[in-house]
């Protein structure tokens, strides 16, 4: 079988590839959908959605609050409500750990799923724990535990 050519960081994304690279159902992103107004896919002819890098952000952002961060729904709503959507955005791409690498973006997760398709589970065991040190260390900046 012929190897896909990776897309550009700007490509839309469909929503089995955001689903894929988010690691939840297509259901929970059409119900995200209709919780955060902040995430507006492109709709083509039959409903087919196409999400920009910007969605793809946001639904990792929103991602991280819920499954990782212990928020609830109408919490992170309200987070993300006080502090503004590209405010949080910024912070978790702006986020860098000590090697001073950036944090999750739209073109990380292409690569990290890319890898974790790649090399296995223990690679994805790996990529999965970098991701969430990078993503605690952004939480405590939220919480003003650590300097920005």
């Amino acid at each position: 079988m012929a190897k896909r050519q990776a897309k550009s960081p700007n490509a839309y994304r469909t929503i089995s590839e955001v689903a894929d690279a988010m690691e939840v159902p297509q259901h929970v992103l059409r119900f995200w959908e209709g919780k955060f107004s902040q995430i507006k896919p492109m709709k083509r002819g039959g409903g087919r959605r196409y999400y920009r890098p910007e969605d793809v952000e946001i639904i990792q952002v929103i991602r991280t609050l819920l499954h990782e961060d212990g928020y609830t729904i109408k919490g992170a709503q309200k987070l993300l409500r006080e502090q503004g959507v590209k405010s949080i955005v910024q912070q978790y791409a702006n986020d860098s750990d000590d090697t001073g690498e950036n944090s999750v973006s739209a073109a990380a997760v292409e690569a990290s799923s890319e890898e974790v398709a790649m090399e296995g589970d223990a690679s994805r065991m790996e990529t999965l724990t970098e991701i969430r040190g990078r993503l605690q260390n952004v939480r405590k900046k939220l919480k003003g535990e650590l300097p920005s």
